[in-house]
């Protein structure tokens, strides 16, 4: 049974009930410091709260990355050191993760989308091409609509299942996985990405990675964050066919992108297949990854760096 949300992690979640300097690659090592790029950091908040983030590179063409669930910006490390050099490059934490504030209230996609536009308006970005991972599709659908400084989104590994109504059975087993996410977060969520966000083809250092990253989020901002998306998700297909820019999908194989869905809400959209990954593929295959990202930058006759 498939769920109508942005991502594998929502559409597996009910099933689930038996920065540039320091980053790490997929093999956990770390990458080269890139703050030899960056122009100095302009400090970005939204209402109070920090938000932390990375920049480098002097494109026309700004891509802006947003992580996903209970992770963080250096699960963008590989993309910063493959584009940086063509394309100006920002990554930032959502608040509530990383190293951005946690004094906040709801942790919804609204506000989570508000901080997508806060980090656009604060750091003067023009031409941006939006890229999320996970729930953050909803979070740049949100934050795209009526923004004219966005050019284009692209989605990782998200927007599968567009359009499906929540049945009873649903809103049952998703009320019992918040409520074990409640009690004992530390069980339920390593066992739920165990079980349904890895693939065999997922190395173990990714694993270990991904599982630690979880582990030290704040128990109650995580499950407040995925009950909103879980709230979010029936205006999905709404408001994908609000969207009037382009949509590209670098989604795994491993489980299918229901295509007919994304279709009916009139949205123009392309899914590019990064292969049989696991639901992280910028970090378990950067190398297709980037590849299939730089193709979505071609389609788009994004400009590199200024002359």
């Amino acid at each position: 049974m498939r769920f109508p949300t942005s991502s594998l992690l929502l559409a597996a979640a009910a099933l689930a009930m038996s920065s540039c300097s320091g980053s790490r690659d997929s093999t956990g090592k770390a990458r080269a410091d890139l703050s030899g790029t960056a122009a100095a950091e302009i400090r970005v908040s939204n209402k109070g709260v920090f938000i932390d983030h990375k920049s480098c590179g002097q494109g026309d063409t700004t891509l802006l990355f947003v992580h996903g669930w209970a992770i963080d910006q250096t699960y963008w490390s590989n993309q910063m050191e493959e584009f940086c050099p063509e394309y100006h490059v920002v990554t930032f934490d959502l608040p509530g993760f990383g190293e951005s504030g946690k004094n906040r209230e709801a942790w919804t996609v609204a506000n989570y989308a508000s901080d997508v536009r806060a980090v656009i308006d604060q750091l003067h970005l023009d031409n941006v091409i939006l890229i999320g991972h996970s729930m953050a599709g909803n979070i740049i659908l949100e934050a795209a609509l009526e923004n004219d400084k966005v050019l284009a989104l692209v989605g990782v590994d998200n927007f599968k299942s567009v359009g499906l109504a929540y049945t009873d059975d649903m809103k049952t087993r998703i009320a019992a996985f918040i409520h074990q996410l409640r009690t004992n977060f530390d069980t339920a969520a390593v066992a739920y990405i165990r079980k349904d966000l890895f693939q065999s083809t997922t190395d173990s250092t990714v694993r270990h990675r991904v599982i630690q990253s979880v582990q030290e989020v704040d128990p109650a901002i995580a499950t407040s964050t995925l009950t909103g998306v879980f709230e979010y998700a029936p205006r999905e297909a709404e408001r994908l066919s609000e969207l009037k820019k382009p949509l590209y999908l670098i989604n795994s194989s491993a489980t299918p992108t229901d295509t007919s869905a994304l279709r009916s809400t009139g949205v123009a959209f392309r899914v590019l297949d990064v292969g049989p990954t696991g639901h992280y593929p910028m970090v378990e295959d950067p190398r297709a990854f980037n590849s299939l990202l730089r193709q979505v930058l071609r389609d788009l006759g994004a400009s590199t760096r200024r002359q």
